[in-house]
């Protein structure tokens, strides 16, 4: 059903593209040579982002098709970047991509919503780990490593927000560091070290422990303040809508947690 549900998608897209071609050219003759250089440019453009796109969906539908993932899983959160309070009943860990247009989309306008309802107001501590997919997204690591870097003066949310803003412009890092406000030598001399990467790599082989297989992925655990471990309770796939999160938020905050969170490896 899937693979047809593909090709249907496919099919689609290439007629949508035929058939909009010849519309175009009628709309937009080129008048001159300098014209048609760029009109077949801005087309080379859009073809390239469509592929692009296409290779997320391709990416999305395989995994769907991969065994159940486990849903009970223990995650370690030692020295990740978080945001609210520490002993908040419950603990929302995101796997994310900068590069990821799914991950974006989530950062832009859900993040916010949970952030208001929940993180700011002592519910919800909010854990952001990484997983870059670098076999499609060949800035994703390095960008990691950036808001990583970022941390390190105290401004990892302010280079995380700036880079889901940027997706299309992460290069050069630089740029991103010296508009948040660091200083740019000391954050350049972090990069080309490279010392972030094993930070990066951990967060990634708690994905691959957790059955992470595509971006954005998050799970919900009652939170044990004495522990850097979460026992993990749901799991929600993708760039969802707010609702989602909410029916699950509300739930597990009306409950009383099962057992201490972080007590089965």
């Amino acid at each position: 059903m899937r693979n047809q549900s593909w090709s249907w998608f496919v099919g689609l897209l290439f007629i949508v593209l035929i058939s909009a071609s010849p519309l175009r050219a009628q709309q937009q003759q080129p008048s001159s040579t300098d014209d048609l250089r760029n009109e077949i440019k801005a087309l080379t453009q859009t073809v390239k982002e469509m592929q692009k796109d296409l290779q997320e969906i391709k990416a999305l539908l395989q995994s769907s098709r991969s065994a159940a993932p486990p849903q009970n899983v223990v995650l370690d959160l030692s020295n990740r970047p978080s945001q609210g309070d520490a002993t908040a009943k419950l603990t929302l860990v995101e796997f994310s991509d900068f590069q990821c247009p799914f991950c974006g989309r989530h950062a832009r306008d859900t993040a916010p919503q949970i952030d208001k309802e929940y993180v700011t107001t002592g519910k919800l501590r909010h854990v952001f780990l990484d997983m870059p997919l670098e076999q499609i997204h060949k800035f994703a690591f390095k960008a990691a490593e950036a808001a990583n870097c970022a941390g390190e003066q105290g401004k990892y949310w302010e280079m995380h927000d700036r880079l889901f803003e940027n997706q299309n412009r992460l290069e050069p890092l630089s740029s991103h560091a010296e508009a948040v406000g660091l200083n740019v030598p000391k954050f350049e001399e972090c990069l080309n070290s490279g010392r972030q990467a094993a930070a990066i790599r951990q967060d990634m082989a708690e994905a691959q422990k957790a059955g992470v297989t595509g971006t954005p992925t998050f799970f919900l655990a009652y939170t044990d303040p004495k522990s850097s471990k979460i026992k993990t309770v749901r799991r929600l796939t993708g760039a969802q809508p707010f609702v989602a999160f909410k029916a699950e938020i509300d739930k597990l905050l009306a409950d009383e947690p099962e057992a201490p969170a972080n007590k089965q490896e």
